[in-house]
């Protein structure tokens, strides 16, 4: 964040296409508008934007109180699942000119356009504005396509026509990512729909993202990208295997079978000694759902064969999923709340669109409070060298 006296000559210069002021954080939507606006940064400022709460239109301090609520309000727009992909920002409480002000830095996206509920905003001069297809196709060609991670990239020999299911595209993804409004006016064809989406490279080549979400045949480009399920009769892998599967497809596909299992295996105990009987499951249906989507979005897909292995004993369950723990998550504090990074952002995205998702870093604590609510112990996370693992226990 930048230093009190850079930040009081940036206000003294009035609202432009890389500052803006609001008196209030009333309008969250406004101000995820401008996040939007200054992450996509269509001027090619290549430096930071700024929102400034508690200032008014014409620069004079609002006297707005700036408490720890409004604060975590702020910096939990980031991650709360409306703006995609995940912007880069910072948030502050300053004291400027002996006013509070909350000061929020946007930085440049390395992987435009950035959406807010689905419609791209722009600024240009002291003015906020949805894009134009024209807009959005200068901000794709604006990509640091060399910086983009993992899931951004093209498959080698893969093609949009032969190994896309692009009706599920179009009846499925893009309505879920697009809003309606914008679709209605929507003059791009397929190739700027893919591209601004980020499910083609920059020569057109389905991304890595692309083939797992709406792939033909995925295994046939990631083999280890599948689920291993197996149901032990006993506690250990040398005991009797029950039953097993492999569960492949798209990534959508997997976890809708997966779900399914977990249905057929669940076990529920009557307790008949109340006045209401009540009917316990041995594991929450809700704990494995946010546990097998995490371990779904979070593995390495790159340079491996291993599926995630989904093991499912007499008294516990176990997953092992391919790929350690990265960027700000370390082993210290895997699985603190409020600590999440993402590998794969363009998977968690489109997770997101496909709606496995409402709000991005909760999946691992809506597990826990599921278990404890269900008489389960607290889930075992481990992160290894080069894989993660969770143990759930019996009811």
């Amino acid at each position: 964040m930048y230093n009190d006296t850079k930040l009081l000559t940036i206000i003294s210069q009035g609202e432009s296409d890389n500052v803006e002021f609001t008196q209030s954080a009333k309008d969250l939507d406004k101000i995820r508008e401008a996040i939007c606006a200054f992450a996509n940064d269509l001027p090619d400022h290549r430096e930071p934007g700024f929102i400034f709460i508690g200032i008014k239109d014409d620069g004079s301090y609002a006297d707005l109180a700036i408490d720890d609520k409004l604060l975590q309000t702020l910096g939990g727009l980031r991650d709360d699942g409306k703006i995609l992909p995940f912007p880069m920002m910072e948030v502050s409480r300053r004291l400027l000119n002996d006013h509070e002000v909350a000061v929020v830095q946007v930085e440049p996206s390395v992987n435009p356009p950035v959406k807010s509920d689905g419609r791209c905003w722009i600024r240009t001069g002291p003015r906020r504005s949805q894009a134009t297809a024209e807009d959005e196709r200068r901000l794709t060609e604006k990509r640091h396509w060399g910086s983009l991670t993992y899931d951004m990239q093209g498959v080698a020999g893969a093609s949009v026509e032969h190994d896309l299911d692009l009706r599920k595209f179009e009846v499925e993804y893009l309505p879920n990512a697009v809003s309606q409004e914008v679709l209605e006016g929507n003059k791009r064809n397929l190739k700027e729909q893919l591209q601004a989406l980020r499910l083609t490279s920059e020569d057109g080549t389905p991304t890595v993202t692309a083939i797992l979400m709406l792939g033909k045949f995925p295994a046939s480009w990631f083999p280890g990208a599948y689920i291993q399920f197996v149901r032990y009769d006993g506690d250990k892998v040398t005991d009797p295997v029950k039953s097993q599967r492999e569960i492949h497809g798209t990534l959508s596909d997997q976890l809708t079978e997966i779900e399914k299992i977990f249905n057929t295996n669940i076990a529920v105990a009557l307790d008949a000694g109340r006045e209401i009987h009540v009917e316990t499951p041995d594991y929450p249906v809700v704990a494995l759902r946010e546990l097998i989507r995490n371990a779904v979005i979070h593995r390495n897909y790159n340079g491996t064969n291993t599926p995630i292995r989904f093991h499912w004993f007499e008294n516990k369950i176990e997953i092992i999923s391919p790929g350690s723990v990265y960027g700000v998550v370390t082993r210290e504090n895997f699985g603190s709340p409020g600590i999440t990074d993402y590998r794969n952002p363009t998977i968690a995205e489109a997770m997101k669109n496909m709606g496995y998702m409402e709000r991005f870093g909760t999946g691992i604590d809506k597990a826990r409070r599921a278990l404890e609510e269900n008489s389960n112990p607290a889930p075992k996370l481990t992160a290894e060298d080069t894989f993660i693992f969770v143990e759930i226990r019996k009811s």
